[in-house]
């Protein structure tokens, strides 16, 4: 049985890497790995303490996930694609069409996000998320069910 040779040359070999460059790069990436670990887990933190505290829906945490996603998004960019290395010009025709697309998704998101499809247009906000905060700052759990007047049956047993 042989071995599988492919005619690609060997670029390990070519690129003239010492070591030095080689404890670089694997000290760039195990930062990424830990500020991308830090931003994660802080998002994880802030997202599980959110509805406890009444946060949910607050413009100032949407904000923010925002700006940590983008924050996370460019260190991919950047450091993984390698685009960090690139001249000015080429960073921008490969950034523009995506910054866009993330500025007009991002809209989206907050404007039409809790759109509820009702045909009033005064109401654009689904009716048990408004009860679920309203709950909420009354510190009451509430499970997603819109509550009725307990006193309905009663009244309705006594007329039958």
């Amino acid at each position: 049985m042989s071995d599988f040779h492919d005619n690609y040359p060997q670029y390990e070999l070519e690129a003239l890497h010492d070591e030095a460059y080689g404890k670089k790069a694997r000290r760039t990436l195990w930062n990424v790995f830990w500020i991308m670990l830090v931003i994660t887990i802080f998002e994880l933190i802030i997202g599980s303490m959110a509805p406890g505290h009444g946060w949910s829906g607050a413009l100032w945490l949407k904000t923010l996930f925002i700006v940590l996603t983008l924050a996370k998004a460019a260190a991919i960019v950047i450091w993984f694609m390698h685009l960090g290395h690139e001249v000015k010009f080429f960073k921008y025709i490969i950034l523009i069409p995506y910054i866009i697309f993330m500025f007009y998704t991002i809209f989206v998101i907050l404007t039409e996000g809790t759109y509820s499809g009702t045909s009033t247009k005064a109401t654009k906000i689904d009716p048990i998320f408004v009860e679920q905060q309203k709950a909420l700052k009354h510190g009451h759990h509430s499970s997603g069910v819109p509550q009725t007047n307990q006193a309905e049956p009663a009244q309705n047993q006594e007329h039958h």
